[in-house]
């Protein structure tokens, strides 16, 4: 926290507006979308709620397909599965561990071939990472899909001098505990279009028709923020700048510790691109280590320090196995390769250099270094 957040919360109560309405929720949507470049938003309750009324706007359905990142989080895709569509998996790349234009260049072309074409295209940007936007933009434009970004792990990273999330129709924040910044929970949907953004408000408030009555023509959800969480919002989106900085000063102690380890390579930085390194990510190659990435996450464990492998494919999840999956080449899958042998370490922003210095000490012990 900041220490400003009380400040907000205070007024809101001051105020008596504590619901989903009052001045921090309007006040946040129009600092985010300043901040990030876009000329709307609406604050809803998560990330997960942003991209299903994203879809919603776009009128995806049963019947329908979604393009989506394969190497996320399931909250990327589960909002195509609400609406009963069906989700095409797009493999990475490991220029940025994101989605590979080569990969979606070959599903859209197999789409186009049997005139169905996706509604959408959901482009995760990775753990502060962002995609190659221009490619994927240029690739979308060109068979007229809209791109759904979910920059829910990337709000203050950049690409060619923009913010992330500004690239797509629609833009996704997610506000979540463990975000680069936080409201407890929450999210943001954000857009150019600002007929698309109050349909999102109407949708996230139950969908209430303009009467005095009680009246209801469309299915809606509660999906809308409050004003305390907003006001967290905006004081925590004040230090933005801070919080990206104190994130890349994590990573930048891991790299010098670890950069010059033969088997040990981080999640790039794209050139032109600036990461908000939401989380320090790297792959561990047992075979010029001597040693795999989870005995190295147990080892950190056993110290009560908690480093996960990185988000487990979508293609590999029970839950979406049956769907068709685009790897990156045929036979290889970046996705997969990643999840072997990837591994996120301990990354927040408040985390000292003596706590660092621990996660080092213990994983140079285990390296043999």
């Amino acid at each position: 926290m900041t220490g400003n957040e009380q400040e907000y919360i205070k007024e809101a109560f001051d105020l008596n507006w504590i619901a989903p309405l009052g001045n921090h929720v309007g006040a946040f949507e129009q600092e985010l979308s300043d901040y990030v470049g876009m000329d709307h938003a609406a604050a809803v309750s998560s990330g997960t709620a942003a991209i299903h009324l994203a879809l919603r706007l776009l009128d995806v359905e049963q019947g329908d397909t979604v393009f989506c990142s394969s190497l996320t989080f399931v909250a990327s895709a589960n909002p195509i599965l609400y609406e009963k569509a069906e989700p095409v998996l797009i493999d990475s790349e490991r220029d940025t561990w994101n989605m590979a234009p080569e990969a979606l260049e070959r599903a859209m072309r197999d789409a186009d071939k049997t005139g169905h074409l996706p509604k959408a295209v959901i482009v995760v940007n990775l753990y502060g990472q962002c995609a190659k936007m221009k490619e994927l933009v240029d690739l979308c434009n060109a068979y007229d899909v809209p791109m759904i970004e979910d920059a829910a792990e990337s709000l203050g990273s950049e690409y060619d001098g923009r913010k992330s999330g500004s690239f797509g129709t629609f833009g996704i924040f997610s506000f979540n505990g463990n975000k680069i910044i936080t409201t407890s929970g929450g999210g943001m949907l954000t857009s150019n279009d600002e007929a698309m953004i109050q349909k999102a408000r109407f949708l996230s408030t139950q969908a209430r028709d303009p009467a005095l009555h009680y009246q209801h023509s469309e299915v809606g959800f509660n999906y809308r923020m409050s004003n305390i969480v907003a006001g967290i919002g905006r004081a925590q989106l004040e230090a933005i700048e801070l919080r990206v900085q104190q994130r890349r000063e994590v990573f930048h102690r891991y790299q010098k510790a670890f950069g010059d380890i033969d088997g040990i390579e981080f999640m790039p930085e794209l050139p032109g691109t600036h990461s908000n390194r939401w989380l320090t990510a790297l792959t561990v190659d047992p075979d010029k280590t001597g040693i795999d990435r989870t005995a190295i996450i147990q080892a950190l464990a056993e110290e009560n320090i908690e480093a996960r492998p990185v988000w487990k494919p979508l293609h590999r999840q029970p839950l979406f196995e049956e769907y068709r999956y685009y790897p990156f080449q045929e036979h290889h899958s970046v996705s997969d390769t990643s999840f072997e042998y990837g591994m996120c370490l301990p990354s927040g922003s408040n985390m000292d250099a003596e706590d660092q210095e621990r996660v080092i000490d213990i994983m140079l012990t285990e390296l043999k270094v």
